[in-house]
């Protein structure tokens, strides 16, 4: 799914949390949205998502304006929050068929579904009660109906600090970069830069809720070796202090 944000700025009372936001995301990438606390990058995500609506300015899914009264343009995309809402009694296999209904898709392959649940490790917990689980766990039930829906955007706030262990990343990682090959586009934040610098296809950077740098990984800093991604944000931000 090509994304195009146009100008998409933000306010919530007196502070902008988005300022005139522009970009184009071509199909088939990883994107990593950086930036400190409170740089915009939930809000961004929220509004590529529906969640919330832009103050001003328009985002457009493969040249169609969007909105959350789209729901065909919403069943294109599936929204992850670090701490993801669920239906506290639901077990996991009932989320995900929740999942498959709200996306008008077919049954799935049982053994498919056994098989995400088992690389995640929570194959042994799918009676299991949603609300029982821990966060990693339950990051890892809904990260499983995603995988099942697969849409073709996937967005996700902060999975690398999701509570999942290290299996769990490592397998959101693989199944990500191959959603890639079938055309998917992957939009998420993270403030791991050491797994940003290598998983993702392009990096964008917000501070104050302005989009300060975009360019493929490594350009942003040269990729010499001289550099990293951390001395980036660091050169930023004292830009910032100095000015």
């Amino acid at each position: 799914m090509n994304i195009h944000i146009e100008k998409v700025s933000k306010k919530f009372g007196r502070l902008w949390a988005l300022e005139e936001i522009s970009l184009k995301l071509e199909t088939g990438q990883v994107v990593g949205v950086l930036g400190a606390n409170g740089a915009g990058k939930t809000t961004l995500l929220n509004c590529l998502a529906g969640i919330v609506t832009p103050s001003q300015g328009r985002i457009y899914y493969d040249g169609e304006v969007f909105h959350r009264g789209k729901l065909g343009l919403r069943r294109r995309l599936m929204f992850l929050p670090d701490f993801p809402m669920a239906f506290a009694r639901m077990n996991v296999l009932q989320h995900i068929a929740m999942c498959i209904r709200l996306y008008d898709r077919a049954e799935p392959d049982a053994d498919n579904v056994a098989r995400i649940l088992d690389q995640l490790n929570i194959l042994a917990l799918a009676g299991m009660p949603l609300g029982m689980m821990s966060r990693g766990q339950l990051y890892k039930a809904c990260l499983a109906g995603l995988l099942v829906v697969d849409p073709e955007l996937w967005i996700l706030d902060e999975p690398l600090a999701s509570g999942m262990d290290p299996m769990g990343i490592a397998y959101f990682k693989q199944q990500a970069r191959l959603a890639t090959t079938r055309g998917r586009t992957v939009v998420y934040t993270t403030q791991i830069l050491e797994i940003a610098e290598k998983f993702s296809d392009r990096i964008c950077v917000l501070d104050h809720g302005g989009l300060r740098l975009t360019g493929k990984a490594g350009e942003l800093w040269g990729g010499d070796g001289k550099q990293s991604l951390e001395d980036v944000l660091v050169n930023l931000r004292e830009r910032d202090v100095a000015e």
